[in-house]
């Protein structure tokens, strides 16, 4: 007896078109999230292994959605990733470990800091010769990779203004500060206000009704002037929205029984503005 849907049915089938439409409109998407992982500095490495244990987590919840039986290998078709490594993922992809990462720039700064060699007899970091076989940056970044150029370390440096270069003389700037108390919590707001939006949107392509709320107004042509005054009339409306929604979702709490409470919800509204290519 053939196993029945738990949800409605897609409203799409996987073929190429779609899988290449998926695809280029992917690169789009995920274009602010690369600039957001480089400025943290995590590389294509440490992203592609945690994508993996990703894409074996929603492969097995669309299998559970649809009732079919989940087996390493229906996993493994869906996902693409090799039955050995679904396998080693185990039962719950989604809680594995994080791949480590530590850039290269990161990982040549602690070694300036800590190694003795590289500092000063009061423990502060030498200011070191560009080039030469002693105590130079150039040795110093020999011993982070044997792969990547000192010239090109100590450009990644100067980008990420944490060196100063003087003549043939490289100095380490004093570390800056620490991230702001409120970073973790602001990022992790982020990440859920960001996955539910683009929730809603995949659920509306790919799902029967009912549809999310997924709207927005987009205008060319905008002074950068006009683009102020603009996110200022956002913030005044979404100021009313947000009162508005929060007092009648404070209604429907207080009038639902705590055993049909099983249901969350997400309400936002964003700005965002740029200046347009080549202006």
């Amino acid at each position: 007896m053939p196993v029945q849907p738990r949800t409605p049915a897609l409203t799409v089938v996987p073929d190429p078109q779609h899988a290449e439409m998926a695809l280029r409109e992917a690169r789009v998407l995920m274009a602010p999230v690369v600039r957001w992982l480089l400025r943290h500095g995590v590389n294509y490495g440490a992203f592609a292994d945690m994508l993996k244990a990703s894409f074996v987590a929603m492969a097995r919840e669309e299998l559970v959605r649809a009732g079919a039986k989940l087996t390493d290998s229906a996993v493994s078709v869906i996902s693409g990733v090799h039955r050995k490594d679904v396998r080693s993922l185990g039962d719950e992809p989604a809680s594995a470990p994080l791949p480590r990462c530590v850039p290269l720039a990161s990982q040549l700064v602690e070694l300036w800091l800590t190694d003795a060699r590289f500092c000063a007899p009061d423990g502060a970091p030498k200011t070191l010769p560009r080039s030469g076989r002693g105590d130079s940056f150039e040795s110093l970044a020999r011993e982070i990779s044997t792969d990547v150029h000192p010239r090109t370390l100590l450009g990644e440096l100067l980008r990420l203004d944490l060196v100063v270069l003087d003549g043939d003389t490289v100095r380490l700037r004093e570390r800056p500060p620490l991230p702001a108390p409120d970073r973790e919590r602001s990022t992790a707001l982020f990440s859920t206000d960001a996955a539910d939006h683009i929730a809603a949107a995949v659920h509306n392509l790919t799902e029967a009704n009912p549809q999310f709320l997924v709207k927005s107004v987009t205008v060319d042509g905008l002074s950068p002037q006009s683009a102020e005054q603009l996110h200022a009339v956002a913030q005044s409306l979404w100021a009313q929205a947000f009162e508005t929604m929060l007092a009648k979702a404070r209604e429907r709490v207080q009038a639902d029984a705590p055993a049909a409470a099983d249901a969350r919800m997400r309400f936002g509204v964003y700005y965002y503005s740029e200046a347009r290519d080549g202006s």
